[in-house]
């Protein structure tokens, strides 16, 4: 706790500093970004002590019975904050040679607002009082919006506006919750929160509401339409930032609502069902929608609501667990869905990253313009793909083991549940094979038509390496990704502890040696294994042709090309590369048009209401305020006759009142 003090303070001060000196950038820009980096080292080595060694709670007296400053720190609130600051020290480090794409844009103002954004979203994730946790969870979402919005420019305004309407559809619903529950307990403490018994109703009505709020936050479907809207707009750091640790906030919110607040006893089957069947929509339609984008940012936004839906996967296995009074499945599913929060956060936010390195080594995000960047750009190509592998489950990487888990616990549910819980399984394994396939035929497309073949544009063919803060930042996330992946039998108990612990289940072993296991159905896998095979799979025909000594000639001949002969203007661009996957899934693209419709309306009406509020809000100062003044003004000009600086009239005046005060006295008495 007094790390993450520090981490506070220097946060805040870090944000004071950076818009103070807002008048010489780079002054502003390294103080902003050295406050952030040191702020993050600090909450960090506090995450990783809440893991291990869960903190008591703390409470600061207030002059408000109902909001007492509570704080606590757990292993659930640990893992987020190991998340959450993990990827700020990569962003500010990122930012020390990003940022200066944004001198005259208001590059003190990105240091003050990021500074405020993850000091919120801290205090978010620690706060033990359902008061403090709606007024930094909307302190969250106001300074995510002023960077969203940086730019100025017409995308990122109508972007930001879509984000902050959903935030505060999600912070209404979040706030009634958590209002249903503070009624019936007569507190705002979270504590009083999870020592309630609640009715079977009210329970219900409280986790749906907080599941749809939360569900706004972490951008599942269906509210996902403010995803790719906002964080492509926002600095790339920024949507690193976001979609890899914010919205992972509306995970840890609906685990906390469901699961700690709420409690195991509360707990129903149906709620699970919902939590996945909306994860597996939330991974098919993600991935679907990311194939049609030639828009490299919008492409990983979507990818973030596809990985937004795999994390629900197992949380909803592990919600399944508890209300069947299954701990071990519980506990597996949880666990899935915590791993993949942790791997999502680091190969997203190494994706953009990498995404942001190519615009500004470009000025382009469109993959149609690009090509060839791997040559021109090796460190950052490397990177991209480290992550493309991770997204994509790709062993002995660090998404092919939360995935493998995921995979796990529903094959353990399936084969001890009743016929719903297997029909519920089945499409849920369903939905994330084919959300796998997906996945690896875009970030093919998307590596491959980005940093391979060769150029298609001049902005392709000048493209340089980036600056070494900016390098630095991608390849911290990519030895990660790799150590997550290789490490999986040391990683996985720790992400089990979390579990056990957020379910108050037993422990289970899931590793083995250099296993991970599954110990309902005694299966297991060994990345260290397999990624021995596979760099054996590559070196063994190399060293055997190179022994032999065949490597024959080299023949000036052009490849049978079904009749034509292939040229430079024949390249595979994004457009042709998923095409038929594209044709295959029209109606969904389809819906998206109309979803799209009817999000635009909800945003021309809400601008409607603004502008109607700024048509109604002066005309009680019109027909009220400005009547009486002018009444005042008339009756002042005549006043001001009486003024007239003649000290004689004055006299005649002060006569005059007392002769009259005299009057007045002697018909009183």
């Amino acid at each position: 706790m007094g790390m993450l003090l520090i981490s506070s303070v220097i946060s805040a001060a870090g944000a004071v500093l950076a818009l103070c000196t807002l008048r010489f950038e780079n002054t502003s820009k390294a103080l902003g970004c050295l406050a952030g980096i040191a702020a993050a080292g600090f909450a960090l080595a506090a995450g990783v002590l809440g893991v291990f060694a869960p903190a008591e709670p703390v409470s600061i007296t207030t002059p408000f019975s109902f909001a007492n400053f509570t704080v606590m720190l757990n292993p659930l609130s640990g893992l987020l904050l190991v998340v959450v600051n993990l990827l700020a020290l990569v962003a500010w480090i990122y930012g020390l040679s990003y940022l200066d794409e944004y001198k005259g844009k208001g590059m003190g103002a990105i240091g003050f607002f990021m500074n405020l954004f993850v000091v919120s979203m801290n205090m978010v994730l620690v706060a033990d009082n359902a008061f403090w946790f709606l007024v930094f969870f909307e302190l969250m979402s106001l300074a995510s919006y002023f960077l969203v919005i940086v730019e100025q420019k017409e995308q990122s305004v109508k972007g930001g506006f879509l984000y902050l309407i959903m935030a505060h559809v999600g912070f209404l619903m979040i706030m009634i919750s958590y209002l249903v529950m503070a009624g019936i307990t007569g507190s705002f403490e979270f504590a009083d929160f999870r020592a309630a018994r609640f009715e079977p109703g009210i329970a219900s009505l409280a986790f749906m509401l907080a599941f749809l709020g939360f569900g706004c936050k972490a951008g599942m479907f269906p509210f996902h339409s403010w995803l790719p809207q906002a964080h492509p707009a926002a600095p790339s750091n920024v949507s690193a930032l976001m979609s890899g640790g914010m919205i992972k906030i509306g995970i840890f919110g609906i685990v906390k609502v469901g699961l700690d607040l709420l409690g195991a006893s509360d707990c129903q089957l149906w709620w699970g069902a919902l939590i996945v069947i909306i994860g597996a929509l939330s991974s098919v339609l993600g991935v679907a929608y990311a194939l049609g984008e030639h828009d490299i940012k919008k492409l990983l936004a979507y990818h973030s609501v596809e990985n937004i839906g795999i994390i629900l996967l197992g949380v909803g296995i592990g919600f399944v667990g508890v209300a069947a009074n299954q701990p071990p499945i519980a506990v597996l599913g949880l666990m899935a869905g915590l791993y993949h929060v942790l791997n999502h956060a680091t190969f997203k936010g190494l994706l953009f990253l990498g995404a942001g390195s190519v615009l500004y080594s470009t000025g382009t995000r469109n993959m149609e313009a690009l090509g060839g960047l791997g040559r021109a750009m090796p460190v950052t190509s490397v990177c991209f793909l480290v992550g493309s592998l991770a997204i994509s489950a790709i062993p002995p990487l660090n998404g092919f083991v939360s995935e493998w888990f995921t995979y796990q616990g529903m094959f353990s549910i399936a084969l001890s549940g009743g016929i719903a819980v297997k029909l519920l399984a089945a499409f849920a394994a369903v939905s994330l094979a084919i959300t796998g396939a997906l996945a690896v035929t875009c970030f093919v497309k998307a590596y491959g038509v980005t940093f391979l073949a060769a150029p298609r544009s001049e902005c392709a063919r000048n493209a340089r390496e980036v600056p070494g803060p900016m390098k630095a930042g991608m390849a911290v996330l990519a030895v990660v990704c790799v150590c997550l992946g290789l490490g999986a039998p040391w990683v996985a108990p720790v992400m089990e502890s979390i579990a056990s612990a957020t379910t108050n289940a037993p422990a289970l072993a899931v590793a083995a040696g250099a296993d991970a296991v599954n110990p309902v159905l005694g299966s297991a896998v060994s990345t260290p294994l397999v990624a021995v095979l596979l760099i054996a799979l590559v070196l063994v025909p190399v060293l055997l042709r190179a022994a032999l000594g065949k490597g024959g000639s080299a023949r000036d001949r052009d490849p049978w090309a079904c009749g034509y002969a292939p040229d430079a203007n024949m390249p595979v661009i994004a457009a042709t590369f998923a095409s038929e996957v594209s044709m295959f899934l029209s109606p969904l693209y389809t819906a998206r048009v109309a979803l799209a419709r009817t999000s635009g309306t909800f945003v021309a009406l809400c601008q409607g209401t603004v502008r109607a509020a700024a048509a109604v809000e002066p005309a009680g100062d019109r027909y009220l305020v400005d009547s009486v003044a002018a009444f005042v003004k008339w009756l002042s000009r005549y006043v001001r006759a009486i003024e007239g600086g003649n000290f004689r009239v004055y006299i005649v005046y002060i006569v005059a009142a007392l002769v009259l005060f005299l009057v007045l006295a002697i018909m009183v008495n």
